[in-house]
């Protein structure tokens, strides 16, 4: 005799609707996104500046496309350095007045942590946070490839999560 709580399939259920468990695998999924994802979304638009250009020029450029810092390249492309608002605030700071005819390569960080567009963005979010900095050039066969930002990275892990959850409702209700 069975239970008297046991209903039998009735027209509508569906037998074989199947639902998947979460995994290690399904969970940490995003954990193996790379740059080169962000960037296929994001662009490659670099905007660089030489070092000998002033920091009046750097600002002009910096207000006109609305970002935060610019890269320093030689001739060639090659990467020389950075400088982003935070570093040109502190200078004037340090030198009010006289800060705007100064040098790219007065102020910008020579010594400049990069990312490949094969690592994974959990790895360069956690490079950002540890160093405080917001700005990382992309570098493939020591050619520049783009500049991602914390931002960035940020915005493309909560489209993820949006995707994810979209997804998941559909599993459910589906």
């Amino acid at each position: 005799m069975a239970p008297t709580s046991y209903q039998p399939p009735t027209r509508g259920d569906k037998a074989d609707k199947s639902t998947q468990s979460q995994s290690v695998e399904s969970n940490l999924s995003h954990t193996q996104t790379t740059v080169s994802k962000l960037l296929e979304g994001k662009g490659d638009a670099v905007f660089a500046v030489r070092p000998n250009d002033t920091i009046h020029s750097v600002v002009n450029t910096l207000k006109e496309k609305r970002i935060g810092a610019v890269v320093v390249t030689d001739q060639n492309g090659t990467l020389q350095g950075i400088l982003s608002e935070r570093d040109i605030v502190r200078r004037m700071a340090d030198t009010p007045g006289q800060t705007l005819p100064q040098s790219v390569e007065d102020l910008m960080t020579r010594e400049v942590k990069t990312c490949a567009p094969e690592d994974l963005l959990n790895d360069v979010l956690k490079t950002m946070t540890d160093g405080r900095f917001r700005h990382m050039p992309v570098l493939s066969d020591g050619h520049l490839r783009g500049v991602i930002t914390i931002g960035d990275v940020v915005h493309f892990r909560l489209k993820e999560l949006e995707y994810e959850a979209l997804r998941m409702k559909q599993m459910i209700v589906g």
